[in-house]
């Protein structure tokens, strides 16, 4: 793709719904591009179906964007296709006017009854008719009956359509709403869009649109579309099925980079296969050219390990900031002081930031709620018997991690266990779970009286239970 400053990419979404992770996807290539090349990125958004869009799924895609890393003054915009629709009914007239496109009154019932297949195109009737405006006409743009029409793209090469297999569109509705095909044109011409980079679902409307360019006298754009995004199971992506919205992931604890990484790795690969790959770096090496025309699969599983590495990096500044929000959130109130020692025991044991209350929860209640599985998995043997020794051993212990892991060790030792199996009492007795931040800091981070008052207290619970 040519560097130039005459580059204009756009991001068109439609608000809907909740912000699709696809949708983002096409939103990042596009900033991207515009970054790389100087250009513009153009953010419209296309609310024209009035019965489907709602502002606050408009406020929520200006939000996720801002997210990301692309707030107000990384684009153009945002402008709302609705504002266009003179310009659109003024293309629709241009068009009559110059023989490019007709008026007609069939229904989709009339055009099955000629054809007898729901699924075929329509079959051309009212083309040579020559209707006027009526109640219950809509306008369709008149294909070329020859010729093929090929869509320059910068992913999938140059597709060829023959011109004789597109049906004659409809450009303006019987009621006179413009659809899709005839807005988004206009818009795209009247907003100087030199490249449309999308997803390809849109690619059987390419062929369409861009003869809607040529009709109206513009240079069509030059085409990237995006390869689809999957499942485990290699479907699309749903909404009924799968987890799509991008501020579910926000709202489960995955940092922006993190996500914006990931993101640009669904049909995209840095050089030196690499998965953490710094933005610049992007910036730097994507191309179109480079994107994959194969599906391109979500996996959940590697975006958790990348946000994994992301929160890692954090400054621990920055990762307890980070935390904050469910820190509040919790039915308990963090002391900072302690959690500022415990973040860096929690940082390297993150995969989202949400995970972080159940995992230091233990410090800042009463007692520590008890998972059943895991009390189960600890307190088997002669756990009465370590609990007993670990009490004894540590009423008197120096209060520092080193000194409290050796008098475990010692307690294990005299009863024939290894230090793993030794401390899997300690640990439930005190955090609730077999599994946690490293035990010993733990213990000293809490103090002597709240370890040795859980100690006492699972030796009660377990008498209880024999």
């Amino acid at each position: 793709m040519p560097s130039s400053s005459s580059i204009r990419v756009r991001f068109a979404p439609s608000p809907t719904g909740m912000f699709h992770v696809g949708g983002a996807r096409s939103a990042l290539f596009n900033w991207v591009i515009a970054r790389q090349s100087g250009g513009v990125l153009v953010l419209r958004i296309e609310d024209t179906d009035a019965s489907r869009n709602s502002p606050e799924w408009t406020a929520g895609i200006i939000r996720a964007l801002a997210w990301l890393g692309m707030d107000d003054e990384q684009y153009e915009g945002p402008y709302f296709q609705s504002a266009g629709a003179d310009k659109h009914q003024e293309a629709v007239r241009r068009l009559l006017e110059q023989g490019r496109a007709y008026y007609c009154g069939c229904t989709r019932d009339d055009v099955m009854t000629r054809t007898g297949d729901s699924h075929k195109g329509y079959d051309g009737f009212c083309r040579d008719r020559d209707l006027g405006p009526g109640e219950g006409r809509a306008v369709r743009f008149r294909t070329p009956d020859e010729g093929k029409t090929t869509v320059v793209d910068l992913i999938r090469g140059e597709p060829i359509f023959e011109n004789a297999l597109l049906e004659d569109f409809v450009i303006a509705r019987a009621n006179g709403s413009v659809p899709f095909l005839l807005a988004n044109a206009v818009d795209d011409i009247e907003q100087g869009i030199t490249h449309v980079v999308r997803g390809e679902e849109h690619l059987p409307n390419a062929p369409k649109q861009q003869l809607l360019w040529d009709a109206l006298g513009a240079e069509p754009p030059i085409w990237a579309h995006v390869p689809v995004i999957v499942n485990e199971k290699r479907q699309k992506l749903s909404k009924r099925r799968d987890k799509v919205a991008l501020e579910d992931y926000q709202a489960e604890g995955y940092l922006a980079e993190a996500m914006r990484n990931y993101l640009m790795l669904l049909g995209w690969a840095p050089s030196g296969d690499r998965e953490i790959v710094p933005w610049d770096v992007i910036e730097s090496e994507f191309r179109l050219e480079n994107v994959n025309a194969s599906p391109a699969f979500f996996d959940v599983k590697k975006l958790r390990a990348i946000n994994g590495e992301y929160i890692r990096a954090l400054p621990i500044e920055r990762f307890v900031e980070e935390c904050g929000p469910w820190l509040r959130d919790a039915p308990w109130e963090a002391d900072a002081g302690v959690f500022a020692r415990l973040a860096p025991l929690a940082q390297t044991r993150l995969a989202v930031l949400s995970e972080i209350t159940e995992l230091v929860d233990f410090a800042f209640l009463d007692e520590p709620v008890f998972d059943e599985a895991s009390w189960a998995k600890g307190m088997k043997g002669p756990a009465a018997e370590i609990l007993a020794a670990a009490e004894e051993a540590y009423r008197d212990a120096p209060w520092r991690a080193e000194e409290l892991k050796d008098r475990l060790e010692r307690v294990g030792t005299a009863h024939g266990l290894k230090l793993g199996k030794a401390q899997a009492p300690v640990r439930v007795a005190v955090t609730g779970r077999t599994v946690g931040l490293p035990l010993f800091e733990s213990l000293e981070i809490i103090g002597r009286d709240a370890t040795l008052a859980r100690i006492a207290a699972a030796r009660t619970r377990l008498a209880g239970r024999a």
